[in-house]
């Protein structure tokens, strides 16, 4: 069973390479919380007049009874990638622990 991951560029084309990139990232959540619905993912750039300074990613993974919500900038959307990715994995660890108690 693996979750659907819906991926949204705006006003750019992600390249096939980020999309898998992405697409490799998010599925690892699932060893860390196996009942995660579906990821939407939405790549952006931050702009200051016409230079582009940051990339930035937007995941929201929806699990049972909510969504997290994850928002990174960085220089190059693997990275800001792999910092969103991490921060939901905190969080799905959060609510993981939660439930054992």
């Amino acid at each position: 069973m693996s979750m659907k991951i819906q991926i949204q560029s705006l006003h750019f084309d992600a390249d096939k390479s980020l999309k898998d990139f992405i697409n490799k990232k998010l599925v690892k959540l699932e060893t860390f919380y196996d009942k995660i619905i579906d990821s939407d993912v939405v790549l952006s750039l931050e702009q200051l007049n016409t230079q582009v300074r940051d990339k930035v990613v937007v995941i929201k993974t929806n699990i049972p009874g909510g969504t997290l919500i994850a928002k990174e900038k960085s220089k190059k959307f693997e990275a800001a990638v792999d910092l969103a990715v991490e921060s939901l994995k905190k969080q799905l660890e959060k609510i993981k622990a939660k439930k054992k108690e």
